[in-house]
């Protein structure tokens, strides 16, 4: 019976479940920290329409890009997510405002006002909304190239072999205390070369960081509508 339990138990080990196979260990302020050592920061990036630019402004952005890529000595990843704009909070803003109206034809305008956004936050597909960020990586060993360059089936076991244990867990911590700082610099260039763009950038924290992953991974809770991201 003994050895019974030892070959079931070790059946269990193998079990994978949807935290197992997710790639972050934990998120320390405003850095996600995965389970293979890598560290990400993730900035927010406002969007820049060049359509509403004259031709010598859009060549002139379009220069600024380049130089931008070109001057970057690490990998990024540019996230675009094409969500729906969700109206909710600011209905709920409004009818409290419009709930304390005593004047009964300005309140009756403001009750039409309200039903208005709800019909238009009903039908959601109606009104998307683009969103921009740029995922900032670092490695702790400097190995960031060979990373992004292995075979995806490569990825794919690394994935599968995420098991945590308690040596791994110090060594991540020890990591991001020792290269927190190398991922603020990065950061900082990041941003300061989007200014030369005209762009600004806002590092998410914590809560704006478990509200994205949140979303992505969840894209069929708002109004039974699935974003997606490209």
């Amino acid at each position: 019976m003994f050895e019974r339990n030892k070959i079931v138990n070790g059946k269990q080990d193998t079990l994978f479940n949807t935290e197992l196979m997710m790639p972050f260990s934990e998120i320390k302020w405003d850095t996600i920290i995965l389970k293979d050592g890598w560290l990400r920061a993730i900035l927010k990036v406002s969007g820049l329409n060049l359509d509403l630019k004259n031709y010598d402004e859009q060549q002139l952005v379009l220069t600024q890009y380049k130089k931008f890529l070109n001057w970057l000595q690490f990998p990024l990843q540019i996230l675009v997510r094409n969500t729906y704009l969700d109206l909710s909070d600011y209905i709920s803003f409004v009818k409290g405002k419009v709930g304390a109206i005593d004047y009964s034809t300005l309140k009756e305008s403001g009750e039409q006002y309200v039903s208005f956004l709800e019909d238009i936050d009903i039908r959601t597909w109606l009104i998307y909304v683009k969103e921009f960020y740029i995922i900032v990586p670092y490695y702790a060993w400097g190995e960031e190239t060979a990373s992004v360059q292995k075979p995806w089936w490569m990825k794919f076991l690394d994935v599968l072999n995420m098991k945590d244990s308690l040596e791994k867990i110090v060594a991540r911590y020890r990591v991001f205390v020792k290269h927190e700082k190398f991922l603020n610099t990065r950061c900082m260039v990041i941003t300061d070369g989007l200014s030369s763009l005209w762009m600004t950038s806002k590092r998410l924290a914590l809560g704006d960081i478990i509200a994205l992953l949140f979303r992505v991974y969840n894209p069929t809770l708002h109004s039974g509508m699935a974003s997606y991201d490209q």
